[in-house]
């Protein structure tokens, strides 16, 4: 418990710092919806931040202690706002209690029935995206908070009137050791984000503190083709619901045929045929991300019907394998992935769609993760046909460790580094044909090349 339940009463008065932010805003609209009285801030105006307006919730436009009204309750902050935040110093002066945002949803979640929460390093956006379509085909009304933008909502939250949430949970600073779920998904689990974890073990251990807070009658869902994930979460002595590609796990597909850019399964839940899937997003590492939500289904009792008719109508996530148009006859698609296990599901989903080459554009994300898994990320960019690496996107970093992303390119043969992105274009101007495939990824900007081939294409074609 943190503290923040005693506070989920109408008339209670809350300031959000951050207001705008992607799971922030829905924050402040079901806070809203509950009768609390919201307040909020942010360093930009909006289409959330207008969104919110509309309820009559009152934003500021940037961070200043006269936004706190005298009769504010509680603060809820974003993990990017520092303890120098003028609103922040003023909180603490004046005896406001402050909370993270993750305490809010973890307090949140107790009042729903069912609190469906989507963990591992890698494909936690597509497996929530995945079941929310699920969720909603079986008209279960739900209250969503994914951290992408998924194109049936038009949004990456969405708030329901039905008795189950389900959250994207990330292990990064142990945020998801604040919600409280009815039903833990663990995808998988590898090294990352060691800037905060000493090692693979420390991954794993949060990720084995998260499950534990599964009660007994709940739900925790495993992927058992994951060595990592069984390994954390063995030592538990819990009952285990897995999925996986072999007939040892509770819910397996069978007769996995590939048809282009889509697969055909068929889900077995204990022996039995569940139900049939056509998945329109392609690649194996999606067919284990759509078991995950078939498992998830089961576990709340969800219609067979409901999961085939969900899963048929997801075609991505926004930044997770997104088609974004042509340029010089190539297809431009752009990607989240900024691991190595994840640039490898990406590039085993490309490979067998028959095109003549791949062009890779990718940004490493952080110093610290490109220094500690270099090796790995040298294995999967020497790969395509054409790696061209942009500069190393710093995100929250400073480069303490000297490296960029020449030491990568000097490693891998038919790469190229760029300083900038105009020079990227330039030599994919010259180099692009049609037949290829041009896949900008990473966590950072460089989805905005792909925007601007896309666009200088189309003014090509319009003259």
């Amino acid at each position: 418990m943190t503290g923040f339940e005693k506070y989920l009463l109408p008339t209670k008065k809350g300031h959000l710092i951050g207001i705008g932010g992607v799971s922030m805003s829905p924050l402040a609209e079901v806070l809203c919806g509950m009768g609390l009285v919201i307040s909020g801030s942010d360093m930009n105006e909006s289409e959330k931040t207008a969104h919110l307006r509309s309820f009559g919730i009152e934003v500021s436009i940037g961070h200043d202690a006269q936004n706190l009204s005298p009769d504010t309750d509680f603060v809820v902050r974003t993990a990017a706002v520092r303890d120098d935040n003028p609103e922040i110093i003023a909180a603490h002066e004046r005896g406001i209690p402050v909370f993270e945002r993750t305490q809010a949803w973890g307090a949140i979640m107790r009042d729903y029935s069912n609190a469906l929460c989507i963990s591992g390093t890698h494909g936690k956006t597509t497996t929530t995206s995945m079941s929310t379509h699920i969720l909603m085909a079986a008209h279960s009304d739900p209250t969503v908070m994914i951290g992408g933008t998924l194109p049936l909502l038009q949004a990456g939250h969405r708030v329901g009137k039905g008795d189950t949430i389900v959250l994207e949970s990330c292990e990064y600073y142990n945020s998801f050791h604040s919600f409280s779920p009815t039903i833990a998904v663990v995808l998988n689990i590898e090294a990352d984000h060691l800037d905060f974890f000493k090692d693979l073990e420390d991954v794993k251990a949060s990720f084995r503190t998260f499950a534990a807070l599964v009660p007994e009658n709940g739900f925790i869902i495993a992927n058992l083709d994951d060595k990592n994930t069984m390994d954390a979460l063995l030592p538990l002595n819990r009952a285990l619901f897995t999925f996986g590609l072999s007939d040892k796990a509770d819910v397996y597909a069978v007769n996995i045929e590939r048809k282009g850019a889509q697969t055909e399964f068929d889900v077995m839940h204990r022996g039995a045929l569940f139900t049939h899937v056509s998945l329109r997003v392609p690649g194996l590492h999606n067919v284990k991300n759509a078991l995950a939500a078939a498992a998830a289904a089961i576990c709340l009792g969800i219609d067979p019907t409901a999961v085939s008719y969900g899963l048929s109508g997801f075609t991505g996530a926004g930044r997770r394998f997104e088609f974004k148009g042509k340029y010089n006859g190539a297809d431009v698609y752009d990607d989240y992935a900024h691991h190595p296990g994840e640039l490898k599901a990406l590039l085993d989903a490309v490979e067998p769609l028959g095109y003549k080459r791949t062009i890779l554009v990718f940004q490493p994300h952080t110093f610290s993760r490109t220094k500690a898994l270099f090796g790995d990320f040298i294995e999967q960019l020497r790969r395509p046909d054409l790696t061209f690496l942009a500069e190393i996107y710093a995100a929250r970093e400073k480069n303490t460790l000297g490296i960029s992303s020449a030491d990568l390119a000097r490693e891998i043969p038919d790469s190229r580094y760029f300083a900038s992105f105009d020079e990227i274009e330039k030599s994919l101007e010259e180099t692009a044909a049609p037949g290829d495939i041009i896949l900008t990824v990473g966590a950072g900007d460089v989805y905005k090349l792909g925007e601007r081939l896309v666009a200088a294409d189309n003014k090509t074609v319009q003259k």
